[in-house]
């Protein structure tokens, strides 16, 4: 006998004790799938027949249940289960998080259960037990079904039992297995001649035949329809036949729109009022041969509430499906998908008002749906209405996935006049200004990352990024990536260095990169520059609706200029160049992300925030100028200072180094005038992050951004270097030694691929390797000094570049969900991610 159980389900065993369900379950299912309340008995009262145990045993059974549905684990409960009342609440469990119930019923004679509990040792309870139980199963069998059971299935003896086969089936709605490409088409109702030539848009080949119609897709691409093929427009009917067909040739797919149902209930023979456009749907059917109505109505019966795409990645509804929802089964979510969720209220339309789902939903999957007409498609939160509206004059729209490419048609005219206006765009994230959901950020974070692995965020670090954003922080909706801390070189092998280039050479070449890339390395402060092409850009893709384009922040996430006219005017340039240089057009794109380095390093306190090392710099520069001060009092006073020890005139001379080498970072400050910016990364833009491009053509885009402001913008100096070109290598030690004697602070050496790889995994996306003289602010004035260095030559770097690679990690995955419109919280996770990371205890000077 086989028995098929959809595979996420609450399977409930049923029968008397002693009729085998404990034996059944272990043949069956995995001991973890099983929950037992003998198991439950002997957990909390160390015997598993201690029948007064049995109310705290069943509390644990609940909730181990409920929290095994929550997380969409199959599940079986060993228990007799034979009155209603002991099933009720499990069953009510399956609802709540809508699991399928089924049981499987042990209907043995009872002779037999009492026989098998008399030569049990642990079952000494005699027969009335058993002829209790098995009576309340009697009483109860032919009810089962009502009480919200979905499957029922009986055995009536041993041999049926021990012949049983447990086959698991795939919910209708699980589809994980297809990746696409798909063409998600949104609701039709009636405008057959825009689904056409959307379709002729997309690639597809549409023909009739007289009522026949057969759809060419372009190869390995499939429709999806969101539903709502009918009703209002002219051609419901050739709408219907065109879906029907791709469906049953297997290249499309379509879920139910509520429109749909209510045509299916008509053509069932149900009393329902033909308002909101049926009555035109009615009257094109009556044009239709007989049988076109019977086939029509069979067809649509079939279809179902959602699909689960992509692995999981992709959902499809009519009106949307919250998280919960997602790959599981019940009326609530067939009605959710159908209708979406009203408030109760009604609008001054005479309209239900809906509830905003999409503002909180945080799921991983993206969810296209239409149902509620809007007058553009935008992202929120990783959700997609394509719902625009054709048959009231709008737009036919269809979503290219995995691309994300959105295709649209105008309507031909208006075929029906809207009750209430159709909504008008949301902003890509439903958080209100500077809003954050705490929940998603604080605590023991584990994010998954596509470029590393699993990073795990302490909640002590999480506790202190928090508090850094709470105080701090720019408008969350701009915090879309933070950049990872950076790692020297190796120490120098060499007397009388602590890094030089061979050792960043020889780090990337003994990990299989050939190719590296060595940027100048400006002393300045990085700074990261969200730049909207307008502010209507900014409002629709951030949310942010103040009348600002962008922002320039910190690599900590605070706002790095203090003036927002200064701000102001630094974007406005940028936008300038972006339009100068050809980029906006060239990249496709509507806003950008550029890393750069702001100069210079110290700028008054009131414009910009003082770079990492300015107040140690002052000091040592105050230092100095009190060591003057007493030299000129010793002279004056007759003592020859120029006749003081070695190691006295060591010290001046170290310390005056030390001042000479700050100086070479403080300029005076007075403006936008002598403001540089030094872009060397353009790390993502609309529809791409751009890890998947080398470091040679971030540096051209950098350069060629600055070439059309060079007032404002540097160009990084750079150059390629092939390790087995000894030659290569030479020049590049050579340039890297005289832009340090000249007081450049060093560079930094990168593989050539952005994101690169050794045997053993995630390389280090970049090295720094610093000057001699700017490694003196650092470490201060006598760190050269040979015991000195011998001291610091034994600095562990394990643990700044575990915290490299990490933070490395979470940053493009920041990136890659935002790109991807996931949820704002989804993106928030990883950026705290890193600025958490940031707390971890390490020295500073690395």
């Amino acid at each position: 006998m086989k028995i098929e159980i959809p595979e996420y389900a609450l399977v409930l065993l049923v029968g008397a004790s002693g009729t085998g369900k404990s034996s059944f379950a272990a043949k069956h299912f995995l001991p973890t799938e099983v929950i037992s309340s003998d198991r439950m008995r002997g957990w909390v009262a160390d015997d598993e027949t201690d029948q007064s145990a049995t109310g705290d045993a069943f509390d644990v059974l609940r909730y181990v249940t409920e929290k095994r549905l929550k997380a969409r684990r199959f599940t079986v409960i060993d228990a007799t289960n034979v009155q209603p009342e002991a099933r009720r609440g499990l069953i009510a469990l399956a609802k709540k998080w809508h699991a399928l119930a089924v049981a499987i019923v042990f209907d043995l004679p009872e002779a037999i259960a009492i026989e098998r509990n008399a030569a049990r040792p642990d079952r000494q309870f005699g027969a009335g037990p058993v002829k209790r139980q098995t009576q309340a199963l009697k009483r109860s069998m032919g009810k089962m079904k009502r009480e919200g059971l979905r499957f029922v299935h009986r055995l009536r003896s041993v041999e049926e039992i021990d012949a049983v086969e447990i086959v698991r089936t795939r919910l209708w709605t699980d589809r994980r297995g297809e990746t696409g490409p798909f063409d998600i088409i949104g609701d039709v109702h009636g405008c057959c001649d825009e689904l056409e030539t959307l379709l002729d848009e997309l690639g597809y080949a549409v023909s009739w035949d007289g009522k026949s119609v057969t759809v060419t897709p372009p190869e390995g691409r499939r429709a999806i329809f969101v539903g709502d093929l009918v009703d209002r427009g002219p051609r419901s009917p050739d709408a219907l036949r065109i879906a029907k067909h791709m469906v049953e040739a297997g290249t499309g797919l379509c879920v139910l729109g509520n429109h749909d149902d209510k045509l299916k209930r008509h053509l069932s023979g149900r009393n329902v009022k033909q308002t909101h456009g049926l009555a035109e749907t009615v009257e094109q059917f009556a044009g239709e041969p007989p049988e076109f109505a019977a086939e029509m109505r069979e067809w649509l019966d079939g279809l179902i509430s959602h699909y689960v795409l992509d692995g999981g990645k992709l959902v499809v509804a009519h009106a949307g499906i919250k998280e919960a929802m997602q790959g599981r089964a019940s009326g609530a979510i067939r009605s959710f998908c159908m209708y979406g969720e009203t408030t109760g209220e009604i609008d001054e339309f005479g309209l239900p008002v809906r509830s905003d789902w999409a503002a909180d939903y945080k799921g991983n999957a993206k969810v296209v749906y239409g149902h509620t007409p809007v007058v553009e498609a935008n992202w929120v939160n990783g959700t997609l209405c394509i719902d625009t509206g054709c048959v009231f004059g709008g737009k036919l729209t269809a979503l290219r996935y995995p691309e994300l490419d959105l295709v649209e048609v105008p309507a031909a005219r208006t075929y029906y006049e809207p009750i209430r206006p159709l909504e008008a765009p949301q902003a890509n994230t439903g958080l209100a200004a500077n809003q954050l959901d705490l929940a998603d950020v604080l605590g023991k974070q584990s994010i998954d990352t596509r470029h590393y692995h699993r990073v795990t965020v302490r909640e002590d670090n999480a506790a202190a990024a928090l508090e850094v954003m709470s105080r701090y922080a720019v408008d969350p909706r701009w915090l879309i990536y933070l950049p990872p801390t950076m790692s020297p070189a190796e120490t120098s092998a060499r007397d009388g260095w602590l890094e030089r280039p061979e050792e960043a050479f020889a780090y990337y070449g003994e990990k299989g990169v050939r190719t590296l890339v060595a940027e100048e390395k400006h002393m300045g402060s990085r700074g990261l520059i969200v730049l909207s092409r307008t502010q209507e850009v900014a409002a629709k893709r951030f949310g942010i609706s103040d009348g600002s384009r962008g922002v320039v922040v910190t690599r900590t996430g605070r706002r790095f200029f203090k003036d927002a006219k200064m701000e102001a005017q630094a974007l406005h340039r940028i936008d300038a160049a972006m339009e100068a240089s050809g980029l906006w057009d060239e990249l496709a794109t509507d806003w950008v992300l550029w890393d750069a380095e702001i100069l210079p390093w110290s700028m008054k306190a009131s414009s910009l925030v003082r770079g990492q090392y300015a107040a140690v710099g002052a000091a040592a520069t105050s230092g100095l100028a009190a060591l003057d001060e007493a030299f000129s009092a010793a002279r004056k006073r007759g003592v020859a200072v120029d006749d003081l020890s070695n190691a006295t005139t060591e010290k001046l001379a170290d310390a005056k180094r030390y001042r000479d080498a700050y100086n070479q970072y403080v300029a005076p400050f007075e403006g936008i005038e002598d403001l540089r910016i030094a872009p060397f990364h353009l790390l993502a833009s609309e529809g791409s992050v751009h890890d998947e491009k080398d470091h040679v053509w971030h540096m051209e885009m950098a350069h060629r951004l600055a070439k059309a402001d060079p007032a404002l913008l540097i160009a990084t100096r750079y150059r390629q270097i092939d390790l087995d070109d000894e030659q290569q290598v030479a020049d590049a030690i050579a340039w890297w030694e005289a832009m340090t004697a000249d007081g450049g602070e060093g560079m930094v050496v990168k593989p050539r691929d952005f994101v690169a790889r050794g045997r053993k995994g995630l390389l280090q996306p970049a090295v720094k390797c610093r000057g001699r003289e700017y490694l003196r602010i650092i470490y201060g004035p006598h760190y050269d000094r040979p015991e000195n260095l011998e001291r610091l030559k034994k600095r562990g770097l394990g643990h700044k570049r575990s915290m490299a690679l990490r933070e490395f990690a979470l940053g493009l995955e920041a990136l890659h969900r935002f790109v991807e419109h996931e949820p704002l919280t989804r993106v928030h996770q990883c950026v705290f991610g890193v600025l958490a990371m940031e707390s971890e205890p390490v020295d500073p000077r690395l």
